[in-house]
């Protein structure tokens, strides 16, 4: 399997990029979904306890992923043309959006707080004696909302990757699976 991107199929840069971020954030959402279904229960802390560090690392791994797909734009495997490939750009564009925007907003809360921010024992942000209200106000109001957003959108992402396997039959999940 090559490392880069080619017309034919992705490289194992872009596969390890795409599973691995899809990987957390499948993880993110889980734990959300059971916080909200069984509250604060031993086994949600496990999933809750690690929200911010792993948050901290998907802005890194998803900045890395952006960078890397710019560098291979004109070597990656096309969309095609017309309105369905236009949508399809349209929707990645969106999902690269909400995946960076999700993060940085939960760093912009971090940042804004009193407490310190040091996921994985490394410190980003310092404490602080005041919290910056228009930062913890803002991240607050939109980081769950847009998080819900970018699942409904992985959600679609995942129903038009079983479209394209099942039904059109055309190699798109193959060529990000590994499997071409």
């Amino acid at each position: 399997m090559p490392w880069r991107d080619n017309p034919e199929t992705y490289g194992w840069i872009t596969r390890a990029l795409h599973w691995g971020i899809a990987a957390l954030i499948l993880w993110q959402i889980l734990g959300m979904v059971l916080r909200l279904a069984l509250g604060r229960m031993p086994v949600v802390s496990l999933f809750v306890g690690l929200h911010q560090p792993l948050g901290a690392t998907l802005f890194v791994l998803i900045a890395a992923r952006l960078l890397w797909a710019l560098a291979q734009r004109r070597r990656r495997p096309g969309h095609g043309r017309g309105p369905l490939a236009r949508a399809t750009r349209a929707g990645h564009v969106l999902l690269y959006a909400l995946m960076v925007a999700v993060p940085a907003l939960g760093l912009l809360r971090a940042w804004g707080n009193t407490r310190a921010f040091a996921p994985w024992g490394l410190p980003v942000f310092p404490a602080r004696e005041t919290e910056i209200a228009w930062a913890t106000t803002l991240a607050d109001r939109l980081h769950g909302e847009l998080a819900w957003a970018l699942t409904a959108l992985i959600l679609g992402h995942v129903v038009m990757a079983l479209i394209h396997a099942l039904h059109w039959c055309d190699g798109t999940l193959a060529r990000m699976a590994g499997r071409r």
